[in-house]
């Protein structure tokens, strides 16, 4: 597998609506814990797909992070590439899906879809107004964000820890 020239990681999610948060949440760890290489754009996309059109153009590699409704069970740390991703966009499985959807569909039309999407998702079922995840969901944050990093260094792409201060 070639390295990946561009990749682009996006978190989405509403924080306003507890463990809705997560995909955000996973951004968050990762730009704290980690340097990003130059060609690795970590973007907290929010809730708003349709506005990152540019942003995931062409790229080689897209990794969405995001809340599922799989009918798992609760917290389970769910993975989908290649054949499964189109699948996954066949059912509703997260809130914003349809806009993510929408987005991938006209970059497709316009012929700069992403060359290969991974999501990484959990398993959720708390979407009340709150500022805060529940611990079944925050306990997965460094559950998805190690599969995330697993994923990037399969590709070649070593991410650097920061230092914490002494």
């Amino acid at each position: 597998m070639a390295k990946p020239a561009r990749v682009l990681i996006l978190g989405i999610g509403n924080t306003l609506l507890t463990d809705e948060a997560v995909g955000v949440r996973v951004v968050e760890a990762l730009q704290d814990a980690y340097d990003l290489p130059p060609e690795v754009q970590a973007v907290d996309a929010g809730t708003s797909s349709m506005d990152m059109l540019d942003v995931i153009a062409d790229v080689d590699l897209l990794v969405v992070l995001d809340a599922l409704k799989a009918g798992k069970p609760l917290g389970t740390v769910v993975r989908l590439s290649g054949d499964e991703v189109p699948v996954f966009f066949r059912k509703k499985l997260s809130p914003h899906q349809v806009g993510l959807s929408d987005v991938l569909a006209s970059l497709e039309f316009a012929g700069c879809r992403p060359k290969d999407i991974v999501v990484i998702g959990v398993e959720a079922d708390n979407f009340e107004l709150g500022l805060e995840m529940t611990p079944a969901i925050a306990a997965r944050v460094p559950d998805m964000m190690a599969l995330l990093v697993g994923e990037l260094s399969a590709r070649g792409i070593r991410l650097l820890q920061k230092r914490q201060a002494a």
